[in-house]
């Protein structure tokens, strides 16, 4: 199979060097990739975004399955696109892919479905917002209805930081058209994970469960990036719990996602809060996350591209997956300065020896090859990957790792998993 993969992060890194291993593959193609996709792939310099001139490509090369890493192509439309064509495609519709792309949407999906969530109220008038906050009280959550990047969320522990959110997003528009309409919702307190399913339109397969760390410094401190490191398993999520979140959080919005005409194919994504009355949904995202994929991706045994495949063709009932036991864990590197202003085109030493250590794998983002050296081109850089035994020793081979790293304009958060830890895992 020729199978043309979109996206340039670290997710479609470990997608890429995972379908890489496939039987089945006979060409691989990443559009617009990055320095270390393109040795797994041949990267095409198109961007993600640029719909059309994607479909172009796969239609020239004829292409057997696209998958589509982010969430701005298939809001785009990539994947009906791709479908009015006959292109097998990995990935929701633009009708689907609504969930993610608006959160007032998926909420109201979500309360449609009967799926336990936080109680919630849609904005597009900045004082009844406020006015909404101050009757309900703080902890309270304030989300920017539209696309940001993963950024678009404040969790405030108090009513001035609710209300100095509303207007940084609504009144200052620090993340544009997205802050346009505001979801603010209830604080959920518990463990966070990610959770995980395949998805062909009328059931869906759980992959597995991960913990992911959103906030910048150790200790879950400083403001929230699109992720700087997660591991897998989790052990917040047991068979039990697992169980739970598939018969309340993903069969019955794979359902009611059919019923309302938008059927949901492609993998789902589910931040749930495991609470003390039981798992929560936070929100949906319409594709892997990042950095959780590369630690799904490190654990899973079967043949990725025959699933993807039967995803997308309706056929994924009653297959089975196979995991390894052991534990993946992933460290992101950032540049300095990330998530905010960062210094761009520094030179990353040392990939070789970091890539040496057992057990390890560095997967690249925001990576250019120029010259002969690679440069750091994004805010989050690399996603230092490693499988353990146990979460500890998974950790240590990845922190092991990070330090054969050259590269003085980078840092990493230095408790990842640091919950597992604890526990003693």
């Amino acid at each position: 199979m020729k199978v043309l993969v979109v996206g340039s992060g670290g997710r479609e890194h470990a997608l890429c060097w995972k379908l890489k291993s496939s039987p089945l593959l006979s060409r691989l193609w990443c559009a617009p990739g990055n320095a270390g996709i393109a040795a797994v792939a041949e990267c095409v310099t198109i961007g993600a975004e640029k719909v059309d001139e994607l479909l172009a490509f796969a239609k020239a090369n004829a292409v057997d399955l696209v998958v589509v890493g982010p969430e701005a192509p298939l809001v785009a439309g990539l994947a009906d696109k791709c479908r009015a064509v006959g292109i097998k495609v990995f990935g929701p519709s633009a009708a689907a892919a609504e969930l993610e792309g608006s959160k007032g949407f998926m909420k109201d999906v979500a309360a449609k479905a009967g799926i336990p969530t936080a109680w919630y109220g849609r904005f597009t008038d900045m004082e009844k917002a406020k006015d909404f906050i101050r009757a309900k009280g703080a902890p309270i959550v304030v989300k920017t209805d539209g696309l940001a990047a993963g950024k678009g969320v404040v969790v405030a522990m108090t009513l001035d930081e609710a209300l100095d959110a509303v207007d940084m997003m609504m009144g200052d528009k620090v993340f544009g058209d997205a802050g346009d309409e505001l979801v603010i919702e209830e604080f959920l307190d518990g463990e966070e994970c990610s959770f995980f399913a395949l998805c062909d339109g009328t059931t869906a397969l759980a992959l597995a469960a991960a913990q992911d760390h959103k906030r910048v410094g150790d200790g879950d401190t400083g403001p929230n990036t699109g992720g700087m490191g997660a591991y897998s398993p989790t052990p917040v999520v047991t068979s039990e719990i697992q169980a739970e979140i598939m018969a309340t959080c993903i069969l019955p919005l794979v359902k009611t996602m059919a019923e309302m005409g938008r059927p949901y194919t492609g993998v789902l994504f589910a931040g749930i809060m495991v609470t003390a009355a039981g798992p929560k949904l936070l929100e949906y995202n319409v594709r892997f996350g990042d950095p959780e994929c590369q630690v799904l991706m490190a654990r899973l045994k079967s043949d990725l591209l025959p699933v993807l495949l039967a995803g997308a063709e309706g056929r994924l009932a009653g297959l089975t997956l196979d995991w390894r036991d052991e534990v993946a864990l992933v460290v992101v590197m950032a540049a300095n300065g990330y998530p905010g202003a960062y210094e761009k085109n520094t030179v990353i030493g040392g990939l070789a020896a970091a890539g040496e250590v057992e057990g390890v794998i560095v997967l690249h983002a925001g990576t250019a090859l120029k010259n002969g050296q690679i440069l750091a081109t994004g805010g989050r850089v690399l996603g230092v990957t490693a499988i353990g035994a146990s979460v500890t020793e998974a950790r240590e081979r990845a922190y092991g790792a990070v330090d054969k790293l050259d590269w003085p304009q980078g840092f990493c958060r230095r408790d990842i998993a640091w919950r597992a830890v604890a526990r003693g895992l």
